[in-house]
């Protein structure tokens, strides 16, 4: 048998000469893939991990999305939304017009989940409910409770455009409801007038879309109900204007219809949103039938002293002088010798009846013996 054939340098036989060059590639190839991970993981954790300029010694805080949306963005941009929205009446006439359809089959899950947090304020998810987000966008003077991550809405006051009052919020167990999240277009009315052909998410989205929402009295609210502006308006009427811009935007962007009843409700309101506030909302009376007093000679000012206090007394007016009634004639003088032959004679002489002691009476003729004769 031949002796292995040895390379021409270092004498190692060929074959190990090629076994160590393939264990070389082999190793120089792990380490570049280790290389290519390491840098992966790197990457991944920079978009968590705090900035490392930071110093060594803090403690990482992990940034949350409620941390870095504030009161004032949410209100910004919900301002900001509405000044961009279109011409109103316009918008109004895309809309189609039909009847009511049945509520057959309604149900406030097909709207998804209640206060979910697929739809925010800011755009985005941010960690809070749509509740508190609204609630965070509409009240005033707001306070938030402790390790909720600047969500949940412990007390405040709210402006509510419903009514124009003002209302004391404070969160707990019969005191939550005394403020309300409404949907500008009641859930039910959507679903009678197209909601139902929209998707899931559509209508969940509906549901949670902040420019449908607004935080308002909760007795006013339940007044509401499912109405639409035909059947219900805010007691409040310097908000109508605001209040069914806000219904035509909402029904425009996820298409659905109006009722011939309500486009004309519509339609009356924005006809007058261009008019002053005290003219269309307050009328002002006319001052002489209302705050000013009326002219003291017809009103509050004593009448002249001749014709009212103080005028004399008239003259009495003598009462008429009546004239005696002139005196009956005298009686004629009494006949003593008149004689009736009978009854029928004294009546035919106007004489019956005859009493006694009268000229003419007799016994004859006085047949009852009472006295009266020919009676």
């Amino acid at each position: 048998m031949s002796a292995p054939v040895e390379s021409s340098s270092g004498n190692k036989p060929w074959y190990l000469q090629r076994w160590s060059l393939a264990l070389a590639l082999i190793l120089i190839i792990g380490i570049i893939g280790s290389l290519s991970k390491s840098g992966t993981d790197n990457d991944a954790a920079s978009t968590v991990a705090p900035s490392s300029s930071a110093s060594p010694t803090s403690s990482p805080t992990k940034s949350t999305p409620a941390a870095s949306s504030s009161v004032e963005a949410l209100t910004a941009n919900f301002a900001a939304a509405q000044a961009a929205s279109p011409d109103i009446t316009a918008l109004l006439e895309t809309l189609p017009v039909k009847g009511r359809s049945p509520e057959t089959g309604y149900d406030r899950d097909l709207f998804g989940s209640s206060w979910t947090d697929d739809v925010m304020v800011d755009g985005g998810h941010n960690g809070c409910d749509t509740r508190n987000d609204i609630l965070r966008r509409d009240l005033v003077e707001i306070t938030l409770k402790p390790g909720s991550n600047g969500c949940t809405v412990l007390s405040g006051t709210l402006n509510d455009p419903y009514t124009g009052t003002a209302i004391p919020f404070v969160r707990g167990e019969g005191t939550s409801t005394a403020i309300q999240i409404d949907h500008v277009v009641a859930l039910l009315d959507a679903w009678q007038k197209g909601a139902q052909q929209l998707s899931a998410q559509q209508r969940t989205d509906l549901a949670n879309d902040p420019m449908n929402l607004q935080a308002v009295d909760g007795p006013t609210n339940e007044a509401k109900g499912d109405g639409d502006a035909a059947t219900w308006l805010p007691p409040d009427k310097s908000y109508r204007c605001t209040y069914v811009s806000r219904q035509v935007q909402v029904k425009a962007k996820y298409g659905l219809w109006v009722t011939t009843a309500e486009r004309d409700a519509i339609v009356k309101i924005l006809g007058n949103c261009d008019a002053p506030a005290a003219a269309s909302v307050v009328p002002v009376p006319a001052p002489v039938t209302t705050t000013t007093a009326p002219p003291p000679v017809t009103t509050t000012a004593a009448p002249p002293p001749i014709t009212t206090t103080q005028a004399p007394a008239p003259a009495p007016v003598p009462a008429p002088k009546v004239a005696p009634a002139p005196a009956p004639p005298p009686a004629p003088p009494a006949q003593t010798n008149v004689y009736y032959q009978n009854c029928a004679a004294a009546k035919a002489a106007g004489a019956a009846p005859i009493y006694a002691g009268q000229p003419g009476y007799r016994s004859a003729l006085d047949r009852d013996k009472d006295g009266v004769a020919c009676e």
